[in-house]
């Protein structure tokens, strides 16, 4: 019978009792060492929505990145590690486009108020000069 050795145990292998032929096969110990693979959690990105939410919510894409962070929340703390890590990364898709679109959204807007005011601002002394061409 093969067995395999885990955690200082011999636990037998499961469908492997007889080789070729129909005949019994060669007794194996076979070593089991565990391999713990150390992962970070995936992260939810919580707080980044939240700000989102809060600050930056065009076309509720904060709103959007808020429940896919709490949906990864959710799934992480089932133990679903894949789908949290899915829900989380769109939600980070969400949150860098809402935070794009609000970034480019204000400067065009810093843009625009600063050009007004230099027109204005020219509109203005050319109303006060005196005018010596009439």
């Amino acid at each position: 019978m093969n067995l395999v050795q885990q955690h200082g145990e011999d636990v037998p292998l499961q469908g492997r009792y007889q080789a070729h032929h129909g005949q019994p096969a060669e007794s194996q110990m076979v070593q089991y060492t565990s391999v713990s693979v150390i992962t970070d959690p995936p992260k939810d990105y919580i707080i980044w929505s939240l700000f989102c939410f809060c600050y930056s919510n065009p076309c509720c894409l904060g709103l959007a990145a808020l429940i896919f962070s709490i949906k990864s929340r959710d799934r992480k703390v089932v133990g679903d590690l894949e789908g949290a890590r899915h829900y989380g990364s769109t939600a980070r898709c969400l949150n860098i486009l809402a935070t794009i679109l609000v970034s480019f959204s204000a400067l065009i807007a810093i843009i625009v108020i600063i050009v007004v005011a230099v027109k204005a601002s020219q509109a203005v002394t050319s109303l006060t000069r005196p005018n010596y061409y009439w």
